[in-house]
């Protein structure tokens, strides 16, 4: 439904609290550190990769 045509005194959808089991969260925790691990690795894999190109194209012009 439309912004114009909804009346903003009510809200979109049903107010609910949002209840997370414990488990859940902590599962959710795990997977954000392991894909924040993962991009910290590719990250570093990245600049590695960069050092090395630079360094060779540096040699080349010497």
């Amino acid at each position: 439904m439309s912004i114009l045509t909804h009346g903003l005194d009510q809200p979109f959808r049903a107010e609910r609290p949002a209840r997370i089991s414990e488990a859940r969260k902590a599962q959710l925790k795990r997977v954000a550190l392991q894909a924040f691990a993962l991009l910290s690795m590719a990250s570093v894999l990245t600049a590695l990769i960069a050092l090395r190109t630079a360094i060779h194209v540096w040699h080349l012009h010497a």
